[in-house]
């Protein structure tokens, strides 16, 4: 498993994040303070506070391909 933060902060960042995230087959959560969401569910993630960074959690050892494309999210 591995765990990033990641800042999404405009509509459009949401949804470019989300069509990243469903092109793989890994289970993908978001979690922001109790709640946990699917990655891959644009409305869950429109439901958290998108003003902090949120944890995202990939439940598979072999995602480089996906932390790399999710580059532009990371928080810094």
């Amino acid at each position: 498993m591995k765990s990033l933060q990641i800042t999404l902060s405009m509509a459009e960042s949401v949804k470019n994040f989300v069509n990243i995230v469903s092109k793989y087959p890994y289970e993908i959560d978001l979690k922001s303070g109790r709640f946990v969401i699917d990655a891959k569910s644009l409305l869950g993630i429109f439901s958290l506070d998108l003003s902090k960074p949120i944890v995202l959690e990939i439940y598979s050892d072999k995602c480089d391909d996906l932390v790399a494309e999710l580059k532009p999210f990371l928080a810094k």
